[in-house]
């Protein structure tokens, strides 16, 4: 089974286009079983096509760049968070080859006021895999040190809403370095969670941003945001960083990562 979480940021980067042509093509040669995305935008005067989704929906384009590809097994659920930029509603999503039994999706954050940059969503689905149920969710929570909307306050609401009668995989950008102890890395994984990075038998340095990036705009270090999490201490083949200039280009201001199970 392989897995991809990519933070986005969709529409704000440079080469647009062509960094979403590298997405595809990306999913196209590896068939992921499960993607997870953040910061999933869609213009707010879009043109809607069904279900909320607008014409420009980041993960629409993917799925339509996909099928002119020749590549028509994926499906997709989405929900936005919050608006963003003032003119974007932006959400997650989870792109899937494989029957989706259920939709979810909640918020973790006091506020669930949409016109509130700081208001966060989780979305999920559970899917059925070689005929076992598992269960998904794209993740893009706060900060550690967040007065307004605690990172703490969102770990425990998100632990209330996962099922532990199945495999559950948490995907995204958890915005707390996984480099840092006793900040919210440290916290989270308090939970009953293992982190596929350490399982893996063969990794690398799981970096996914380096310096300054939208709301980290003081960093100079280079972290590890985004992780793959699964419920179950389970067999990890790989956990590799992907579109950081090396494996494949870059393509958003956070690296990818993909994790074979």
């Amino acid at each position: 089974m392989k897995l991809l979480t990519l933070n986005c940021h969709s529409w704000q980067e440079d080469n647009q286009l062509e960094k979403i042509e590298t997405i595809i093509h990306d999913i196209k040669e590896k068939l992921y079983d499960v993607i997870a995305l953040q910061e999933v935008s869609q213009s707010i005067d879009s043109e809607l096509v069904e279900d909320g989704i607008k014409a420009n929906n980041f993960a629409l384009v993917l799925l339509n760049g996909l099928k002119k590809l020749g590549v028509n097994n994926y499906s997709m659920v989405w929900d936005f968070s919050h608006i963003g930029y003032d003119v974007y509603e932006e959400g997650l999503a989870l792109l899937t080859k494989h029957p989706i039994v259920k939709k979810h999706s909640f918020f973790v954050s006091k506020s669930h006021d949409k016109n509130y940059w700081k208001t966060r969503k989780v979305v999920g689905a559970t899917i059925s895999i070689e005929n076992k149920l598992m269960d998904f969710y794209s993740c893009h929570l706060g900060w550690w040190d967040d007065k307004d909307e605690p990172f703490k306050n969102q770990v425990v609401s998100l632990f209330k809403k996962i099922q532990y009668d199945k495999i559950t995989f948490l995907m995204g950008d958890f915005n707390n370095n996984g480099l840092m102890d006793n900040e919210g890395y440290s916290y989270l994984m308090k939970n009953k969670i293992y982190d596929t990075f350490f399982l893996a038998k063969q990794k690398d340095s799981g970096i996914t941003v380096r310096g300054k990036i939208d709301g980290w705009n003081k960093n100079k270090d280079a972290m590890r945001l985004d992780l793959i999490l699964v419920n179950k201490e389970i067999d990890v083949r790989s956990s590799k960083v992907i579109f950081n200039g090396e494996n494949k280009p870059i393509v958003s201001d956070h690296y990818g990562v993909a994790v074979e199970i």
